[in-house]
């Protein structure tokens, strides 16, 4: 581990911890962003156990700086990954499903139909299990969002990541305005839906920059939000400009609050959907 990396950024797992859960879904085909984004929850969240199904593939059509998912050409959706979700969801007990994909550009309705079918098998299959969904932005497509937000998520989870001034680095195929218009069309569409939201701090962003982007995620709806550190998971992706101290988190978590947020989870190893079952079960009461 790099020496330069404060303590308050570092976090270790058992390896052997993840085998159980990773044996379940190796044996339905199925993959998770835990392990293809190389989140440093994952021992803690296997061993609950937990993870976010990362559906319609494993490889990326788009080039995110931060992101280390495989890029590239992605093969057809599989008909049968809902129904293996489903399975998989029942093999480890989950009572809070998580679900988030690639960005499936070259799908002419950006994967929102396999996001449907997946909330909607859940739901049948699991009436008391809450649902929750984090999206790309299906190219700012109205129809596709509303395919997936009808469906019935408890919460809509979509990600801006990081301030306007970093996204030709950070998003180079994302638009910041894009990005809110989605949050606040799924909270117009069905406003009984959680409407939620992450960025990174690190990547050379000023704490005005960040509570900017607060006030434009309220103004859009949002109802929750995420922020944690950038840690840089290869070579291949963007260093990390600055390791943002705890108290710098806490203020941001502090000032969420003052704005409104049901909740803000903003601390160094905060991610999307990090203790996601724990929040839900403390804003809905």
């Amino acid at each position: 581990m790099d020496e330069r990396i404060p303590a308050f950024a570092r976090k270790k797992y058992n390896i052997g911890e993840l085998a159980g859960v990773k044996a379940k879904l190796r044996e339905l085909g199925l993959h998770t962003v835990c392990e293809s984004a190389r989140c440093p929850n994952i021992g803690e969240c296997f061993k609950k156990p937990t993870a976010t199904f990362m559906i319609l593939g494993e490889t990326c059509t788009r080039r995110c700086g931060f992101c280390s998912v495989k890029k590239g050409k992605a093969a057809p959706p599989d008909p049968a990954e809902p129904g293996n979700i489903a399975l998989a969801a029942r093999k480890l007990g989950l009572k809070h499903a998580v679900i988030t994909s690639v960005t499936r550009d070259d799908l002419p309705d950006g994967g929102a139909g396999q996001f449907e079918a997946v909330i909607r098998i859940l739901k049948k299959e699991f009436p008391e299990m809450v649902v929750e969904v984090l999206t790309p932005d299906f190219m700012g497509d109205e129809a596709a969002l509303r395919k997936v937000v009808l469906a019935g998520p408890h919460i809509f989870n979509h990600n801006l990541e990081t301030v306007p001034r970093l996204y030709s680095r950070v998003r180079p195929q994302a638009v910041y305005a894009r990005s809110l218009t989605v949050l606040k069309n799924a909270k117009a569409m069905r406003p009984d839906v959680y409407a939620k939201s992450g960025i990174m701090a690190g990547l050379g962003e000023t704490e005005d920059e960040v509570v900017s982007v607060m006030r434009d995620l309220r103004d859009a709806g949002c109802d929750l939000l995420t922020i944690g550190q950038y840690l840089r998971p290869s070579r291949e992706n963007l260093p990390v400009s600055e390791y943002v101290s705890p108290d710098v988190f806490e203020k941001y978590a502090q000032t969420g609050r003052s704005m409104g947020f049901l909740s803000v989870a903003s601390a160094p190893f905060v991610r999307s959907s990090y203790n996601a079952e724990e929040v839900f079960s403390a804003i809905s009461g």
